[in-house]
């Protein structure tokens, strides 16, 4: 990214002014969709936050049947979770409504965000990237809407089903705490939905000369090995479970490669000329 030359600079202090009114009008969108949420919490808690508690979950009743077609592992085939959730302080379904309903406002946002930050970093750009701005919100925003709910159904109801049925004795009952529950729900969805933005960052990235294809491939064995320790321990012992959960982070990694190269060779051919 260049600056353009006939742009007028701003001082230090102008853009600290402009990164605060981005802050402010990104948090009011937040708070919007916190709104939102907050009136429709019967909803979101009953049928998303808790649907994988539920043995009839979509997620569970796929496995299932590919279990019982494959004959593989029949772990998700069940009626209900070996747990119950628990509050043990006097706030705390009060909080967990607050935040929660914050959490789905930033989900909502979450173009908005975008569009704010594009306009920020805008008078950095040619007036050709500038038009390619609908592009960058529309990509972005898909990538981490689909990131949130590959979070949702697939990695958050292996999780759950994977820690509600260790037991180290037979002593020891599951009596979750709400806390706990809805923490690994949202953080799970959320940071798979940022995970996702992963060939964005590395688009800007690799224009900035930080990361290049070679060094995406120098570390891709490595990256590999993560996804399968990941994919082996939120999935139950067989190949097709977690090769579901292994291939779209492949292929995201993949084609995170595939942008840096791009990048950097429409980089060198520019610097040629």
């Amino acid at each position: 990214m260049a600056k353009k030359k006939t742009m007028k600079e701003m001082s230090f202090l102008d853009h600290l002014e402009e990164l605060r009114w981005v802050l402010i009008r990104s948090t009011i969108a937040i708070l919007i969709g916190g709104c939102v949420a907050y009136y429709y919490s019967d909803f979101i808690f009953d049928s998303i936050i808790f649907g994988p508690k539920d043995g009839n979950f979509v997620t569970y009743r796929f496995f299932c049947e590919l279990a019982q077609k494959y004959d593989l592992d029949q772990s998700f085939c069940m009626t209900e979770l070996p747990f119950e959730l628990q509050n043990r302080t006097m706030e705390g379904q009060f909080a967990m409504l607050i935040w929660t309903s914050i959490t789905v406002g930033f989900i909502l946002a979450f173009p908005f965000i975008l569009w704010e930050l594009w306009k920020f970093i805008s008078p950095a750009l040619y007036e050709k990237e500038k038009r390619n701005a609908r592009y960058f919100i529309f990509v972005s925003s898909l990538l981490f809407f689909l990131g949130v709910m590959f979070g949702y159904f697939v990695i958050t109801p292996l999780s759950i089903n994977f820690l509600a049925n260790l037991t180290i004795s037979k002593f020891v009952v599951n009596s979750i705490d709400i806390q706990s529950y809805i923490g690994l729900v949202k953080s799970t969805s959320l940071s798979t939905g940022l995970v996702f933005e992963l060939p964005i960052v590395i688009y800007f990235l690799s224009r900035l000369g930080i990361v290049t294809p070679n060094f995406l491939r120098t570390y891709r064995k490595y990256s590999y090995v993560i996804i399968l320790i990941i994919a082996a321990i939120v999935t139950p012992p067989d190949v097709i479970s977690q090769m579901i959960v292994t291939i779209p982070l492949v292929i995201l990694y993949e084609l995170s490669i595939f942008i840096s190269k791009f990048v950097t060779k429409k980089e060198e051919l520019k610097n040629e000329a």
